[in-house]
């Protein structure tokens, strides 16, 4: 196949395959981070939204460009930005799936390989990587939705210049410099997989030995040089389980442990750049896995390292193990056999899609911007947006989001468009990285704890010194408080 022939090929298999993709992952603008990110850009829209408690919509916006370039694409283009969420999650998945296309075609010649790569990467985009609370890409859009083909476009330019395409390296950095615009911390464990790569094309010991070390004495130097940490910070960072190994389930651990004995097996298949990639992998897993094991502990006095969260290098680790293993699979198992194609789409899709709806079962598979929500949570807050004062302050119960009430963890901010007292879950992640929240959070966490089972009295006492004027409780929850909306599932209440 000429080169031209195979760009036709690998640019209609990828657009066919976002497709897919897509169908397979669902969409919902607004839950978890999506709901976070989508907060800020309508803040950046709009600044009269959100006016009491704004750090927890705006704080994160500091670390990243992310946010101010989707407000420069909703002016731009005049779409709203519900539509222009939705383009950017089909021209993330695009992107990465065709940086892997490039990618497989620079560790094979094989057309199949390449197919079977990227296939099998559309079927795992939702997989989960361990414990690190990330998926290798999210049914909504964040900054790391282009980090990630950034990060493997850097790996393709880098393996061109190790090839002897010196004027590649220039291309790798652009790629890195864009990723840290958009998430510094992503981009930094992208620089790390190029270093890696980079460290074991020179075929010794010491290189790889020298990356590992730079990469201890970091942190080492980090973990000894964070500042003091307070007690209530103490307590937030403790909540994220995921930050601590030795709060990891067994299953959890099984999901490091797992790709890097997949890409041992496969080190010594394929061409030498098959070869490299793998080593790169394996000791960029295993530098990353040492800096969590001797610098991230609960136990510790301050948790700067902990905050990094070393072990989402293991996205990349995924996405190389993933693209090597569909390699081979296209060599020696698929081949030109319709039938084996049919097994591997329908065999490892089907059950992400069931695993999809089964996080998301109360919402729209896929949530089209404009439609009727399903989920009765969103349509509450759907009605708050367009029936309370602009400037009104919520109340929900802390763990609204993760309380297992159905509410498919729908960010209520960035849906209602309202101001509300920060929440267990999301804000309490934006706290554990941003110290200075702290108190904030702490606050707010008290104000809300047992509010759906509370008397009003004792919700008033809580609430009313902060500013609060509404609140959002499950049907079921007792009040004599004016509900100028109920569904089956909650009500919206006014405090008197």
């Amino acid at each position: 196949m000429t080169q031209r022939n195979a760009t036709q090929t690998g640019l209609l298999a990828v657009s066919l395959l976002t497709l897919f993709a897509f169908a397979i992952a669902g969409y919902h603008p607004f839950v978890e981070d999506g709901g976070v990110y989508a907060a800020g850009i309508e803040k950046l829209l709009n600044p009269a939204l959100f006016p009491t408690w704004t750090a927890f919509v705006t704080e994160h916006l500091r670390f990243s460009l992310f946010a101010p370039i989707v407000v420069h694409i909703v002016r731009f283009t005049h779409l709203s930005l519900e539509w222009t969420l939705l383009l950017l999650d089909l021209l993330s998945i695009w992107t990465t799936l065709f940086a892997a296309w490039l990618l497989a075609s620079r560790l094979t010649p094989n057309t199949h390989a390449r197919l079977a790569a990227v296939t099998l990467l559309a079927c795992w985009l939702t997989l989960p990587i361990a414990g690190t609370s990330l998926m290798l890409m999210d049914p909504y859009v964040t900054a790391r939705s282009f980090t990630t083909p950034l990060t493997l476009l850097a790996l393709v330019f880098a393996l061109d210049a190790l090839s002897g395409r010196r004027a590649a390296w220039l291309l790798c950095a652009v790629a890195l410099v864009l990723a840290a615009i958009l998430h510094p911390l992503m981009a930094g464990y992208a620089l790390g997989a190029v270093a890696c790569l980079a460290a074991v094309k020179a075929q010794r010991i010491w290189p790889p030995l020298t990356v590992a070390a730079l990469a201890l004495t970091l942190a080492a130097i980090l973990r000894v040089g964070a500042p003091a940490e307070s007690p209530t910070y103490l307590r937030i960072a403790t909540t994220r389980y995921y930050w601590f190994l030795s709060e990891w389930h067994w299953y959890e651990l099984l999901g490091l442990i797992a790709p890097v004995l997949i890409l041992i097996a496969l080190r010594n298949r394929g061409t030498p750049e098959n070869r490299l990639l793998t080593h790169a992998a394996v000791l960029l897993s295993s530098i990353a896995l040492l800096v969590a094991i001797c610098f991230a502990h609960e136990s510790y006095a301050t948790h700067l390292v902990a905050r990094l969260q070393p072990l989402r290098a293991f996205q990349i680790v995924y996405e190389l193990m993933i693209l090597l293993l569909g390699a081979w699979l296209g060599t020696h198992v698929l081949e030109h056999h319709l039938w084996r194609w049919t097994v591997l789409l329908v065999g490892l899709g089907m059950p992400m899609f069931f695993a999809q709806r089964s996080t998301f079962p109360n919402s729209a598979h896929i949530e089209w911007p404009n439609s009727p929500p399903a989920n009765p949570w969103q349509q509450a807050f759907v009605w708050i947006r367009t029936n309370t004062p602009a400037d009104a302050l919520f109340a929900l119960d802390a763990h609204y989001i993760t309380a297992g009430k159905h509410e498919d963890a729908q960010c209520f901010r960035a849906i209602a468009q309202r101001s509300a007292l920060p929440d267990y879950s999301k804000d309490g992640g934006e706290a554990s990285i941003t110290p200075g929240l702290t108190d904030q959070w702490a606050i707010g966490q008290a104000a809300q704890t047992t509010l759906e089972t509370e008397p009003d009295s004792r919700r008033e006492a809580r609430l009313k010194p902060l500013g609060v004027s509404w609140v959002v409780l499950e049907r079921s929850s007792q009040t004599a408080w004016s509900c100028p909306y109920q569904n089956p599932t909650v009500k919206v209440c006014r405090l008197p």
